[in-house]
């Protein structure tokens, strides 16, 4: 009998559901993809139809494996990587979502986070999770959810509802409810989580008045979790990994040693440096969290997050109309040798790492009668590098003993812009590495799949198979790059008023 040749990642993003088909040696085999609804109830809410997440992720998969020609015996396993931290609850009985996902750029739940600052909860939080009291961690959208959906709370008593990430909702619909789970890496983003136990905590919980009831289990990220009903692919297929997105990039990019770094370029920017075995506390406005894990034994990563990154393309293209799609923006911002002295800050749902602004707001600065649509194009692209050369100067300055980061391997739809690549590299003073498979949040979720059924043995199997692209070396001076760098900050400190 032959082997499975396949793997097939279920990618579950933000502005839409993926579903990519890999051959067993990290290549793209076919593709599928579905946008869905944002949805926008008040200033500073962002929610999802759970039912949307679901049918265009099975459509995704249904398509993605009949462009193939393949069927569910030709894949050896399915790997699930999600939007990390929004926020979902359903009837147990009957599957129905109780409301909209809250999303995780929402920010609604910031007076609570205010309440538990004052109350003194910061320590706790840092020292059990990693992470900081903010409105971006899934605890405080399932408190919410419990506390204004009417019957919510006396349901969750009753042992009748679920919480769960994104993973979780499609693990458990594509198991027809048989497996309400989810990993280490999504747990360690509700801020209920310990990461140095791998459990999730009761003090935590009591702090949010989460009752146990709700929460899903918990398993390595490479782990068979169950097997997808039958009539969905056509034939049960092992769901055999789960990561959120970011912690599935850094594994797709191979970096699984302490000090291997990579930028994802999404609707959001993340990067992440593998810490091995070691929690590293910031002192510079970055978390810790859990990296994906292979084994029951803890792995951390040091993460900073920027919460508009690639979505400033999308609000030129949607909001100010500049752009009839994002594929316009590179022709456009090169159109201008500069930004003319355009700075652009996108703060749309505030700032968060490393300057963890909630209150921020997008400012664009600079304008002058000379400012076209072009200049304020290339300014947009570039928030997104100054944005995350922040993030890396944060890390460096936590890095300081250890000589920080040396190279920069990148990832994501934007990565793509060899524009904002170049950029990046100038900003930051590295080279910045781009792999010939960009779509490495999904390759990490095959490989953590892979793993877990047999079809690779170990990492060094996996890290053998990363190759580079292209790499963008810098070639601006020093002292220019610390003079745009010092023009940020300043852009950066009038978007709080």
């Amino acid at each position: 009998m032959n082997r499975p040749r396949f793997l097939l990642a279920l990618d579950q993003g933000t502005s839409s559901s993926r579903s990519i088909v890999f051959d067993c040696q990290g290549r793209i085999v076919t593709m599928a993809q579905r946008e869905f609804r944002q949805i926008f109830p008040q200033p500073g809410w962002v929610e999802h139809d759970p039912r949307e997440i679901w049918t265009s992720q099975l459509a995704t998969a249904q398509e993605a494996l009949n462009k193939a020609g393949i069927g569910a015996a030709d894949v050896a396993a399915i790997g699930i990587t999600n939007q990390r931290e929004t926020t979902l609850v359903w009837n147990r009985g009957s599957g129905e979502p109780l409301c909209n996902a809250i999303v995780w750029q929402d920010r609604r739940t910031e007076p609570d986070c205010a309440v538990l600052r004052e109350r003194g909860c910061e320590s706790l939080v840092r020292e059990r999770t990693g992470l900081i009291i903010d409105a971006y961690f899934s605890g405080t959208k399932l408190k919410w959810i419990l506390d204004k959906v009417p019957g919510a709370r006396e349901a969750a008593g009753r042992g009748e509802l679920a919480f769960g990430t994104v993973d979780s909702w499609l693990t458990w619909q594509l198991t027809g409810g048989a497996v309400h789970a989810t990993d280490v890496s999504n747990a360690s983003r509700t801020m209920l989580f310990d990461i140095h136990r791998n459990q999730w905590d009761d003090d935590l919980l009591a702090m949010l008045d989460i009752p146990r009831e709700v929460l899903p289990e918990v398993h390595a990220s490479s782990h068979v979790y169950g097997h997808t009903e039958g009539d969905l692919l056509g034939a049960p297929i092992a769901i055999g990994g789960i990561a959120g997105d970011q912690q599935s990039a850094l594994f797709g990019q191979a970096c699984f040693a302490s000090g291997l770094a990579k930028n994802t370029y999404g609707t959001g920017c993340f990067m992440l440096m593998h810490t091995g075995e070691h929690c590293l506390s910031s002192s510079n406005g970055l978390i810790a969290t859990s990296a994906a894990q292979v084994t029951t034994t803890p792995e951390f990563a040091l993460e900073g997050s920027v919460f508009i990154g690639g979505a400033v393309v999308q609000w030129l293209r949607d909001g100010l109309q500049a752009i009839k799609g994002s594929e316009a923006v590179q022709s456009l911002a090169e159109s201008v040798p500069d930004s003319g002295g355009v700075m652009f800050v996108p703060a749309f749902t505030g700032l968060g790492a490393p300057y963890w602004k909630p209150d921020a707001r997008g400012a664009i600065l600079g304008l002058s009668r000379g400012t076209t649509a072009a200049h304020i194009a290339r300014a947009a692209l570039e928030s997104i590098a100054f944005q995350s050369a922040a993030l890396l100067q944060a890390m460096s300055r936590d890095l300081a003993d250890s000589g920080g980061v040396t190279e920069l391997r990148v990832d994501g739809g934007a990565c793509v812009n060899s524009l904002l690549m170049q950029f990046q590299a100038d900003l930051l003073g590295i080279p910045v590495v781009r792999p010939k498979v960009i779509e490495t949040t999904a390759l990490g979720a095959a490989y953590l799949a892979g793993l877990s059924c047999g079809v690779y043995t170990d990492l060094d199997q996996l890290a053998a198979q990363w190759q580079a692209e292209r790499s963008f070396h810098p070639t601006m001076s020093r002292n220019r790059a610390a003079e745009l760098m010092q023009r940020w900050e300043h852009a950066v400190a009038q978007t709080t008023l």
